[in-house]
């Protein structure tokens, strides 16, 4: 009688086991294809988004920021246009490196952003839950020098940043594991295959399914107004003397990634009104 009982104990604690571990794959699987960042998006009152990515880059970049266009076009939600780069400075000369946001679409720039630790950087205004204005940024003092002056490095930094401003967040923060395929994903290897994590994974240098269903999942519902398609000048946002370069400027940081180092920040404007900055940093 003894014996079989402990039997039967024995197996119920493997099926206890077996339940665990798939009930823990499950929240995993939600955890992995859910990679928004709150529910942060840009309003409109039609099914596809119709965002303007200002150019403001340099023509060394203008491959890599069309390349990211054209990738996020699949999405079946986004429909994004690249249209003259509308940033300035206090004294009204165009510049990329002070990257004044514009309402109503994002503006991609490039500069020689100094030795500040930061390859590439997403801002993102927002007004409640809805999106105003967003910028993305590469740094050339880091994508003149090696590893980063590469097809593979540009393309992945291009792609995050600009996705960053869709509502877009990191599938995966862990750069030296293997890589999933996705620009979203953090990595030291962006082109995957041999001399990564493994010798087989796939190239980080463009979206996923899973990005385009998430974007597809942040998208699903219309809204009574828009914040897309307008053309008010950075002064709305009331940022225009601010080194928005600069870290002290972002507020204070919400999450980290992989090795300890803060991947986001949130900054309250007031009334509201945040700024929101990914980064992704140099190592």
């Amino acid at each position: 009688m003894n014996k079989i009982l402990h039997i039967f104990c024995s197996r119920y604690r493997v099926l206890l086991a077996v339940a665990f571990v798939s009930l823990v794959g499950a929240f995993a699987a939600v955890a992995y294809a859910d990679h928004s960042w709150g529910a942060y998006h840009w309003s409109r009152t039609s099914n596809t988004v119709t965002l303007k990515l200002g150019d403001n880059v340099s023509n060394t970049w203008d491959a890599y920021l069309t390349g990211a266009s054209s990738d996020w076009n699949v999405s079946s939600v986004l429909d994004t246009t690249i249209v003259a780069g509308g940033t300035n400075n206090t004294k009204g000369r165009l510049t990329p490196k002070n990257c004044v946001p514009t309402s109503g679409r994002v503006e991609v720039c490039s500069a020689k952003y100094g030795r500040n630790g930061w390859l590439g950087l997403a801002q993102i205004w927002a007004s409640g839950d809805h999106i105003v204005a967003g910028t993305a940024k590469v740094n050339d003092t880091y994508f003149n020098t090696i590893p980063y002056n590469t097809p593979a490095w540009r393309r992945l930094v291009m792609c995050q940043e600009v996705a960053h401003d869709f509502g877009l967040a990191h599938q995966d923060e862990t750069f030296n594991n293997a890589n999933l395929g996705s620009c979203m994903d953090y990595t030291n290897d962006p082109d995957g295959g041999v001399g990564g994590a493994v010798d087989n994974d796939p190239s980080n240098e463009h979206p996923n399914q899973h990005d385009y269903d998430q974007l597809k999942a942040i998208y699903t519902h219309l809204d009574s107004g828009i914040t897309i398609s307008q053309s008010i000048s950075g002064a709305a946002h009331g940022r225009n003397n601010d080194d928005l370069e600069n870290s002290a400027e972002w507020g204070k940081a919400i999450r980290a990634s992989s090795d300890g180092k803060p991947s986001l920040f949130e900054r309250d404007l007031g009334n509201g009104n945040k700024l929101f900055t990914f980064v992704i940093w140099a190592n």
